[in-house]
């Protein structure tokens, strides 16, 4: 029996009666009071506490409530589901936890159920439950067990050399449904055991023989769980098959069926689909005269936008030009109600993998109906700019109208003909259409420079796969300035579609982008000290800031690193029928207006112009413009779901393209430090990968979170983010996507850790290098802690 075992945990005394009432000042409290009073106070907070503890009557209670607002929007609280109130990366008094293993000395182990955190969710032990709990007349309740959901007690662990974040005692515990497991099949004697491909699922499963279904070993499979057991492994039975999975097709389903991506249309979509008769001029503006083109990436599978431009015939505009956006019109054929648009608006967008894409739409609409085929009529909702010398907007005006594509280019096909190598589709239209057009861009680039929008580059790769779908190269995307071209242009035409609505008064979705929280701007600023880089803290934060900064050391070693920690202090950006603006684009007001057969959201743009503009009977609903605020949350959630599945298939295919290379170096990047170790990216496929900090020597490591450094205690060792190392490949898991690697060179002389002032966290049994077990304090969490190395620990974590 361990110490912990003996005796109860340590924490803090609770407080029975919560915080006194606070005495107000200026009539209202300020951030950092309301900040220490949901910290410290027990029970639901909720914005009703929180004016009774400061003494907020009356009109005073109006601006608490918008303080509060902005506080959760900047993500610095947090509302639980029954919309009370907890500080950024804590847990609320009393919440909902699943028990997900048991630690070394057999103690459980739980983490929240309700994270949303941006940081690794707090780690939680369960307290053993009294014997005396039991309900009255019945049977006591089992005591509860790994895979449980339980209503927990929560308490904040205190003492510096506590191992977990939280005690939790258990109040009772909830009911769970069968869930299903993506993962693989192992036979065995009695049947078979299911490895989750999810990273971050412990626990594997067993099957019974006849649970198995038609699963042969090596399958991918989709399980329920079966509820019942306590002990031991927790049951599933198999209730589909999707293929092996050392098939290259498995892997995007995976991330598909990991994250709840609708892969498959209903019978009454297609049926809706297949019956969509195309558009017809009558009615519309007829733009077929003018030569629109469209310009996509080589790979690109929808074509729902096109541009054109001209020099402005008006004298008193000398110098200016006309330029015309063209978007294909998916309004008249999703109807808002119809079943197509109820499974459009349950999907919120498009997912792209390398070998697929999990559309909106139906095939029917998004390939063909509304894709603007060259030379062929298509339906468009278009906006029509005129712009000065200056690339000022002087107006703008939108129409419904049919048109005619009078060419599909690539950006590659559109910058080698700028840059005077036509090819046999550019050469004719160069001097006539695509020369006016690049003009038209350098022009509005001029207000675009004035405006200074937040000017982050960083390297994307791309995969490259063969005829059976494997990869076959993993390279840096090319980037042409013609990208830039079409980026400009589509911003411009989503602020004149949110303008337009905002004139008319109508309600849209509007894509907003908040500046940052406080807290990140003080992390970055603390961080950017340390290679002795200035950054305002307490004053109003503008795009321009930051990239003076990125300027400051564009060329530099640090460059990468400084770009990735200013991307990492944004906030993120969401859909809202409340307009704040778009601090990264540096605009006043913003809409998606420009893909609609791929993004809900300018869909719905789409329909507010159509009503607005008095366009036709297919505009907004009653429906719709009364769920706006549900809408937008939905699709804001369908956005970051892709990303994490676009994300998490990457992965995938780039650790089975590195399976065979096992021994093999590489040189890359430190992209990450956590108190656990060092993510690195290959500089050669931008595969992220762990190297334990097991792996990087026998002394105590550091973390200095503000400096995102671990230092040696002895050596001054120091593993910066943004530092160029060389790694050697341990481990690659095809089926999760994890990549360990062992350090071969890297790191910089520095001070030793003692020196910088942090203090060795006490009370922790010393590990030598790549030997025995995970030190009990080591967790991704805290600051300026240590960490001793330990022995290799599997990707999968």
């Amino acid at each position: 029996m361990t110490d912990r075992t003996k005796k109860p945990l340590k924490k803090s005394a609770p407080k029975k009666d919560g915080p006194k009432k606070r005495e107000r000042s200026n009539g209202l409290p300020s951030r950092e009071q309301i900040l220490e009073f949901v910290s410290t106070a027990t029970g639901n907070i909720g914005k009703r506490e929180i004016a009774r503890a400061f003494n907020v009557k009356g009109a005073d209670r109006i601006p608490l409530k918008q303080m509060l607002k902005a506080m959760a929007e900047e993500g610095v609280l947090v509302k639980s589901e029954k919309r009370k109130l907890h500080r950024a990366g804590e847990l609320p008094p009393v919440a909902a936890i699943e028990i997900t293993h048991t630690d070394p000395d057999g103690e459980l182990v739980a983490r929240p159920v309700d994270w949303k955190g941006t940081d690794a969710p707090p780690s939680i032990v369960v307290t053993p439950q009294s014997k005396k709990h039991h309900v009255k007349d019945r049977e006591a309740e089992p005591p509860a067990g790994v895979g449980d959901r339980v209503l927990a007690r929560l308490t904040r662990m205190t003492e510096a050399n506590e191992i977990y974040d939280y005690e939790a005692r258990v109040v009772r515990r909830l009911d769970k449904g069968a869930e299903r497991v993506l993962g693989l099949f192992r036979s065995g004697a009695e049947g078979g055991r299911l490895v989750p491909v999810d990273k971050r699922e412990r626990n594997e499963y067993e099957i019974a023989r006849d649970d198995t279904g038609n699963a042969r070993d090596g399958d991918l499979v989709l399980a329920e769980t079966v509820p019942g057991k306590r002990y031991g492994l927790l049951r599933a039975r198999v209730r589909e098959v999707f293929g092996r999975s050392d098939d290259p097709k498995s892997i995007s389903l995976i991330a598909i069926h990991t994250h709840g991506i609708p892969d498959r249309f209903p019978d009454s979509v297609i049926k809706e689909a297949e019956a969509a008769a195309p558009a017809g001029p009558d009615g519309r503006t007829d733009l077929r005269d003018i030569p629109l083109v469209t310009i996509d990436p080589e790979d690109a599978r929808d074509h729902d936008d096109a541009v054109w431009a001209a020099l402005d015939p008006d004298p008193k505009n000398e110098g200016g030009y006309v330029a015309i956006v063209a978007i294909a019109d998916v309004a008249a054929y999703v109807r808002p109600g119809s079943p197509m648009d109820r499974e459009a608006r349950k999907r919120g967008n498009s997912t792209y993998f390398p070998d697929r894409v999990v559309p909106m739409l139906p095939e029917r609409i998004s390939n063909d109906l509304c894709s603007l085929r060259e030379k062929e009529e298509r339906a468009c909702l278009a906006v029509r700019m005129v712009f000065d010398s200056e690339g000022n907007k002087r107006s703008h005006e939108f129409v419904r109208g049919i048109m005619r594509s009078a060419a599909r280019l690539t950006y590659r096909q559109m910058q080698q003909a700028i840059d005077g190598a036509p090819d046999d589709k550019t050469g004719p239209i160069l001097e006539t259409v695509l020369r006016p057009l690049w003009d038209a861009y350098k022009t509005i680039s001029l207000a675009r420079e004035k405006r200074g929008p937040l000017d982050l580059d960083l390297p994307e790769y791309k995969a490259k796969l063969d005829e059976r779908g494997r990869v076959a190269a993993i390279n840096i995307a090319a980037k042409y300035e013609s990208m830039k071209l079409i980026e400009e242009f589509m911003i411009l035409a989503n602020v004149c579609a949110a303008e337009t609505a905002e004139q008319k008064q109508t309600k849209l979705v509007y894509r907003i982008h908040d500046v940052p929280s406080r807290e990140k701007l003080v992390a970055l600023s603390e961080f950017l000290q340390t290679l002795n880089l200035s950054f305002p803290k307490g004053q109003l934060v503008k795009p321009a800031n930051f990239n003076r900064i990125l300027a400051e050391v564009d060329g530099t070693e640090f460059d990468q690193m400084v770009s990735t920690v200013v991307l990492r202090s944004q906030s993120q950006a969401v859909y809202s029928p409340d307009n704040i603006g778009h601090f990264g684009l540096n605009l006043r007001r913003y809409a998606h207006f420009t893909s609609p057969i791929r993004r809900y959201a300018d869909l719905i743009v789409h329909r507010a112009l159509v009503s607005a503009l008095r366009f036709g009977n297919d505009g907004q609903s009653t429906e719709e413009m009364g769920a706006l605020a549900e809408i937008a949350e939905h699709i804001s959630g369908t956005e970051r779901r892709s990303m994490l599945a676009e994300r998490d298939s990457t992965d995938r295919f780039i650790a089975a393209f590195l399976a065979d290379r096992i021994g093999a170096e590489f040189p890359g990047r430190i992209s990450g430090v956590t108190r656990f170790g060092l993510f690195v990216k290959l500089e050669e496929t931008g595969a992220d990968g762990l190297i334990p900090i097991g792996n990087l020597g026998t002394e105590f490591f550091h973390h200095d979170e503000s400096g995102h450094a671990l230092i040696g205690e002895r050596s001054g060792l120091t593993y910066r983010l943004g530092e160029q190392v060389r790694v050697r490949l341990a481990e690659a898991v095809p089926v999760t996507g994890g990549l360990r690697f062992d350090i071969v060179e890297g790191g910089s002389e520095g001070k030793p850790a003692g020196r910088h002032g942090f203090k060795r966290t006490p009370g922790r049994p010393g590990v030598k290098s790549k030997a025995g077990g995970k030190p009990r304090g080591m967790k991704p969490r805290g600051k300026a802690k240590t960490a001793r190395s330990s022995k290799k620990q599997p990707a999968k974590h």
